[in-house]
C-alpha cells in the first residue's frame, strides 16, 4: 500500500482555519493575535491596520474568518452583512474593544424545492418564474 494511507484512508493534513485580523484598536488586535498564535489549527494570514485596505485584503487572501472591531453604529453590521453576502464562505467575528461582547456573522445556504409537472408547460414555467423565497418543500 502506498505511503500516506492507513487502512485505506489517506492521511490528510489537518485543515487550518485561515484568519485575517482587521481589528482596529492596536491593543485589541495584539490580544487577538496573541490568543491565535499558539493554536495549531489556526493560521493568521494577515493583519490590517488601515480599514481602507480591508476590501483588497479580503479579495486577495480569501480568509475563512475575518476578525474586526465591533462599534456601536449600524455601519459595522451593514458592512459585515455586505461582506458575508459577497464572500458567503467567510465568517466574520466582530469584537467590541471596550466590552466583553462580540457578534459572529456567517451565511447559510438554504435550498428550496418546488414540485412541477414534467411537461412542456411545467418546464417552461420553471424556467420563467423567478425563484420564490417562500417556496415550500413538497414530498
Amino acid at each position: 500500500m502506498a505511503s500516506g494511507y492507513k487502512g485505506g484512508v489517506k492521511d490528510l493534513p489537518e485543515k487550518r482555519v485561515r484568519v485575517l485580523v482587521a481589528n482596529g484598536p492596536r491593543l485589541m488586535r495584539e490580544v487577538v493575535l496573541a490568543v491565535l498564535a499558539d493554536q495549531s489549527d489556526i493560521e493568521v494570514i494577515g493583519e490590517i491596520q488601515n480599514e481602507g485596505e480591508l476590501a483588497v485584503a479580503i479579495e486577495e487572501a480569501r480568509p475563512d474568518v475575518l476578525i474586526v472591531a465591533l462599534d456601536d453604529s449600524d455601519r459595522r453590521a451593514t458592512q459585515c452583512g455586505f461582506l458575508v453576502g459577497r464572500y458567503p464562505q467567510m465568517k466574520i467575528l466582530a469584537l467590541a474593544p471596550e466590552e466583553n461582547r462580540g457578534v459572529f456573522y456567517w451565511a447559510v445556504v438554504d435550498v428550496r424545492t418546488k414540485s412541477l409537472e414534467s411537461s412542456e408547460a411545467g418546464i417552461l414555467s420553471a424556467l420563467r418564474e423567478p425563484p420564490s423565497l417562500m417556496s415550500t418543500l413538497h414530498h
